[in-house]
């Protein structure tokens, strides 16, 4: 894994440098990978062409393999409300929690989360978060809160459409409203 990682933060740096892709948030797991990103260029698609497309053969080399790397195409949600971000931002974070792989987020090796706290040398660039910086011992206490199981089921589902998109439950009230964080 700590190849593994080495090889997609050097490619997520040239990534920023070659199309001024600007990383949030960014979480490596065993399968999949986590990442919030913005584009002020409006090129995703070309970022995710360059990130994919190299890591997979940087990946692929190095461990001697000839089958695919990624199973498919990458899922891409625009987060058109700020509290959609932040749910979005606890997600990904948190992902290694759900995943019983470490029992605070911030002990987690494959995350850009530890750049931010100055746990880790930054191996890419990242957006300062306002928000972490200012009560950083707050917004660890909120990463590490688990969430409502309904409300992270409503986060998962908004993340799988191309604008997130909440879900209703049972009594039609929707599982994350634009003022819900979880």
């Amino acid at each position: 894994m700590p190849v593994v990682w080495e090889i997609f933060c050097q490619e997520l740096s040239r990534t920023t440098k070659d199309h001024h892709l600007q990383i949030h948030s960014f979480v490596l797991m065993s399968n999949h990978f986590h990442l919030i990103a913005s584009t002020p260029e409006a090129n995703i698609s070309q970022c995710m062409h360059q990130f994919m497309g190299r890591t997979s053969r940087r990946l692929t080399r190095e461990g001697n393999r000839i089958n695919e790397t990624f199973a498919g195409r990458h899922y891409k949600c625009i987060l058109q409300h700020p509290n959609y971000y932040l749910n979005a931002y606890k997600y990904n974070y948190r992902n290694p929690v759900s995943a019983g792989l470490c029992d605070r987020v911030e002990e987690y090796p494959y995350s850009s989360l530890r750049w931010k706290l100055s746990l880790a040398k930054a191996l890419a660039p990242v957006v300062e978060d306002s928000h972490l910086l200012s009560e950083p011992r707050r917004t660890l206490e909120w990463l590490n809160t688990a969430p409502d199981p309904e409300k992270l089921e409503g986060v998962r589902f908004g993340l799988k459409h191309q604008f997130f998109k909440s879900k209703k439950n049972k009594a039609n009230k929707l599982l994350i409203a634009e003022d819900d964080i979880l």
